[in-house]
């Protein structure tokens, strides 16, 4: 079965997204708000996440609650996102607007990974 364009550019994303939790950690530990306890654990767990379910994604008979498990991933990093527009060094020194785009952003990537869900 030949799967459409975009899942295959959404799983891509994904699968490398999780790859680079691995590559750089630092990047993402830094961004994991304090109330959370073991960044370290929660970066390993998030990016293993994103590389199955980005595998997942291009399986036909996984591919709908692969989308479903992105859509929670999505809504469980919500926080890290919010925590680098508001610490200025988990920002990275990105501009504000940078960082408050990211945050609708959530909702698009959301959509995006309903499409893939029926």
């Amino acid at each position: 079965m030949i799967l459409p364009w975009h899942l295959y550019l959404m799983a891509s994303l994904y699968i490398l997204a999780g790859l680079n939790h691995f590559r750089n950690p630092g990047m993402y530990i830094k961004i994991i708000p304090p109330a959370f306890k073991n960044p370290k654990l929660i970066n390993i767990l998030s990016g293993a996440a994103e590389i199955i379910l980005g595998i997942f994604l291009l399986l036909p008979f996984s591919s709908h609650f692969a989308a479903w498990g992105i859509i929670m991933l999505l809504i469980a990093v919500f926080p890290a996102n919010l925590y680098m527009f508001q610490n200025k060094k988990a920002g990275f020194g990105l501009p504000r607007w940078i960082l408050f785009v990211r945050l609708p952003l959530q909702i698009v990537l959301i959509y995006w990974a309903y499409q893939y869900t029926f």
